[in-house]
């Protein structure tokens, strides 16, 4: 009788590891999906294929129940690793991707506790430390442990050590993993290690390098992949990971260290943006006699093109500017630094008129930037006094190009001022519009706010508006003079924790009055604006100016 083939899964034609509950060990071959050729006939199966000794061979039906039996385990291996790693993809923070890998990996080799620590070798980053059932005081009696006497001496500077926990692993290149199987009576570990482990009743580790695949065929030692980190696991009881374990958590931090990297520089790249970003912006608001300011600023995730501005004008009077720039990423960071000092320099020559400022931006922003579009509202301020009386009061010119409408708040008053409706900056061949005048009383309030706070709602533009505009009613008198407080509470009554974080497309919905209507055409405008971008999450600015 011809011996039957071993079936083929998913086109890979290599031996079946044995799975867990069978005595056979797993190839190193298997899992890692190496082609090792044409199926093996029973003929090249085991020695358990015949039997033990002095027993009968195995009959078909045995066999093929044997190797049906570690074809499943197998199975079990490869859809277990393809759930931890789509689980890990799925993650897009940092943080997120070492919790879920400290998860998964007590999975895998069947401890309950673990750390990891990252620690580039281009020292371009602060070493990171995330532990999974271990507090902070644990991680510092953790790295009381002295570092072994293999180890290089730590550089001025150096990350934390975790001692003979993380600092014993094998060399770069090296990716197999270090166990301590009974810590209490192993000989040679220094005897703090003992006392710390007893401390925090933890009996055996077993860490492993996080270290990636070389692009190509290293040429030679100087070509291999930097080690990023290390990460271990606990046991309460000493105990070792098997052979099968230490295969599966193997592939699994290979695949996590590529991701690890790529979260690393994603995460090196905002924070780069986000600093040029805060450096283009005001380090400070300008004091002003009878005008208090306050301001909220959160970035998006991927560096959007918004700003403000709060300058000192000549004779008293104070510039307010709020606006933001087509794109993401940090060529509109640059954009919108350029354009925030274009406009100050407008603004310091000729703020008294709004208008003006905003043409002369216009024009800028086609020559310089013919490829962007952008919007902008730029208020001037300024202390006027009746000739008659004598009396001083404050008033305030503005225009908008595209931007949605600031928000006034008083005792009396809760109402949006209404600017006439403009296309943003850069969108016609020509923009103009008129400017508005209003009259703030004493004791009223201006908001300024970027439309990523709108967008940030989730609703539509409509419905943004009126959220906006109940949360700005909603303020306490008390609190009414206070322009950080009035801050505060609008940006938790438009965005409440619950509400989602990333911003979801809005549309302009119907609305009654033509102020309402041309809020909502406003809104439509710079939603248009923002989605020539593309941006996942803009950024949300909230200026106050209140008057006192």
């Amino acid at each position: 009788m011809t011996a039957p083939h071993l079936p083929k899964v998913a086109g890979i034609d290599s031996p079946v590891p044995a799975p867990a509950h069978t005595s056979a060990p797993v190839a190193p071959s298997a899992l890692a999906g190496e082609n090792t050729g044409p199926a093996p006939t029973t003929a090249a199966l085991p020695a358990p294929a015949t039997g033990p000794p002095g027993e009968p061979p195995l009959s078909p039906l045995a066999l093929n129940a044997l190797v049906q039996d570690r074809l499943a385990g197998w199975i079990y291996d490869l859809t277990t690793l393809q759930e931890l790693t789509e689980r890990l993809a799925r993650t897009g923070t940092l943080d997120d991707a070492l919790h879920e890998l400290l998860r998964a990996g007590s999975t895998l080799v069947g401890a309950r506790r673990g750390l990891v620590t990252l620690r580039p070798d281009d020292g371009l980053a602060p070493p990171v430390t995330v532990g999974l059932g271990l507090g902070r005081s644990d991680l510092g009696h953790i790295e009381t442990i002295p570092r072994p006497a293999s180890s290089a001496p730590p550089s001025p500077g150096a990350p934390p050590s975790y001692g003979q926990l993380l600092d014993d692993l094998p060399p770069v290149g090296n990716r197999s993993g270090t166990a301590h199987p009974d810590i209490a009576g192993e000989d040679g570990l220094d005897p703090r290690y003992r006392e710390v482990a007893a401390r925090l009743g933890y009996a055996a580790s077993y860490a492993v390098p996080l270290e990636s695949d070389p692009p190509g065929p290293p040429a030679g030692p100087e070509d291999a992949t930097g080690r990023l980190g290390a990460a271990v696991w606990l046991y309460d009881e000493p105990a070792e990971p098997t052979e099968r374990q230490r295969h599966l958590i193997g592939l699994y931090c290979g695949y996590a260290t590529e991701h690890l990297a790529r979260l690393v520089e994603l995460t090196r790249a905002r924070e780069t943006i986000a600093t040029l970003r805060e450096e283009l912006l005001p380090s400070r608001l300008p004091r002003v006699a009878g005008v208090r300011l306050a301001v909220r600023h959160r970035p998006g995730p991927r560096g959007g093109g918004a700003w403000y501005d709060a300058l000192p004008l000549p004779e008293g009077a104070l510039g307010l500017a709020v606006g933001g720039i087509t794109g993401s990423g940090p060529s509109a960071v640059a954009a919108m630094g350029r354009l925030r000092a274009s406009l100050r320099a407008y603004a310091v020559m000729e703020g008294e008129d709004p208008v003006a400022v905003l043409s002369d931006l216009e024009l800028l922003l086609r020559l310089t930037e013919p490829a962007r579009a952008a919007t902008a509202l730029f208020a001037y301020c300024e202390t006027v006094e009746d000739p008659l009386t004598g009396d001083r009061a404050r008033k305030v010119v503005l225009a908008g190009a595209g931007h949605c409408p600031p928000l006034i708040i008083g005792d009396h008053r809760t109402e949006y001022v209404e600017t006439s409706l403009s296309a943003p900056l850069g969108m016609l061949a020509c923009w103009e519009a008129p400017s508005v005048e209003i009259e703030p009383a004493p004791g009223e309030t201006l908001l300024f706010y970027s439309d990523g706070l709108l967008h940030r709602t989730g609703e539509a533009m409509d419905r943004a508006f009126t959220r906006l505009h109940k949360a700005a009613a909603s303020v306490p008198r008390a609190l009414r003079h206070d322009p950080e407080a009035i801050a505060d509470h609008v940006l938790r009554a438009v965005l409440p924790p619950e509400r989602p974080a990333e911003p979801l497309a809005g549309t302009a919905g119907a609305a009654g009055t033509d102020g309402e209507r041309d809020r909502a055409a406003a809104g439509a405008l710079t939603a248009a604006a923002a989605a020539t971008a593309g941006d996942s999450g803009e950024d949300v600015i909230l200026l106050v100016a209140h008057f006192e």
